[in-house]
């Protein structure tokens, strides 16, 4: 019955006086402009008291978190989850991981492999943990990917290859590669790695770490629309990535996160101009030939704790990015 009646069309019933609601969360009536009404159960709720914090009002229709209902499919569906079938299959590739790693501690520190996150033990936790990172892309209007992608007013998949690169480019190792797919493997199951995104007064969306996080782990590939740099000259997209930085100019790319990417879009810069910005610094942006295509990896690049945000240097490659006006 319960799911029936949760697939079920609901109606309101219009009230005729309004000036009575009050946030279910806090109880205050005051500020009403900025109070949402469900669409299903008629009660108001704060725009910032709701968890994640709803920053715009929505369009269409809204429901509260306990008129929603069916969360956990939400979520599966919009990350396009795959269900494991082989169970230990994914506890022997973890252990084939380990005793690969086990290696003498001067060769770790000289080769300074990747390592891949460590998601969250309880699936509660991490739907929570998806569930803010989908609520800000649905607030910046952007679907999830967590791939390039290419369209056919952009530059096509065969403008992305690493040999285009002024210089030469760093070529991603196999023991690397295998990180990477499992943590590409693990995401596709729903065991992401352990972040929210959170809603900040002064710097927008931005993310914190929901565990301890090791030094050299991988955080994510940064994803998005691939584009060639002449076409977004005059573009106003606060995000766009360097991908190749070709001999010639006019081949060169950047990953444009405007209408799809994944959780790297919102993570902050830094302020590169003072040194209390420096220090804020705890992951960096590196370019990898991975299968010769471009790819840029997010990596911690020291010990980050568990309620601390991260932030990594826009200015990583051409020290173009004006920073001097970051917190």
């Amino acid at each position: 019955m319960s799911e029936i009646m949760a697939r079920a069309k609901y109606a309101v019933v219009e009230r005729a006086d309004y000036s009575d609601i009050i946030c279910e969360q806090c109880g205050s009536g005051e500020r009403p402009g900025e109070l949402l009404l469900c669409d299903k159960c008629d009660k108001g709720f704060h725009m910032r008291c709701l968890r994640p914090i709803v920053v715009r009002i929505p369009i269409g229709s809204w429901l509260c978190p306990k008129c929603s209902g069916h969360r956990r499919k939400r979520i599966i569906d919009f990350f396009k989850i795959q269900k494991s079938g082989d169970g230990k299959k994914k506890c022997k590739l973890n252990q084939d991981t380990r005793k690969r790693r086990r290696r003498p501690l001067v060769l770790l520190k000289k080769r300074r492999r990747l390592l891949p996150f460590i998601p969250s033990e309880d699936p509660n936790q991490r739907l929570k943990q998806m569930g803010t990172l989908a609520s800000a892309l649905t607030a910046m209007q952007m679907e999830f990917s967590d791939d390039l992608t290419y369209s056919s007013d952009m530059a096509p998949r065969s403008a992305n290859q690493a040999k285009f690169e002024n210089g030469g480019m760093q070529v991603l190792s196999r023991e690397d590669m295998e990180t990477l797919e499992l943590c590409r493997s693990m995401s596709r199951r729903g065991e992401c790695p352990p972040f929210i995104v959170v809603f900040d007064s002064c710097e927008g969306y931005t993310v914190e770490a929901d565990a301890q996080i090791k030094d050299m782990t991988f955080i994510a590939e940064y994803t998005g629309d691939v584009d060639y740099i002449k076409n977004r000259e005059n573009d106003d997209c606060d995000s766009m990535m360097t991908l190749l930085l070709a001999t010639n100019p006019s081949e060169s790319l950047v990953i444009c996160p405007d209408k799809c990417g994944n959780i790297a879009r919102f993570i902050n810069g830094i302020n590169n101009h003072t040194p209390e910005g420096k220090k804020k610094q705890n992951c960096k942006c590196v370019r990898y030939s991975v299968n010769g295509e471009c790819r840029v990896l997010l990596v911690a690049t020291r010990d980050i704790a568990k309620g601390e945000r991260l932030y990594y240097d826009y200015n990583g490659y051409e020290h173009e990015y004006p920073t001097h006006h970051f917190v």
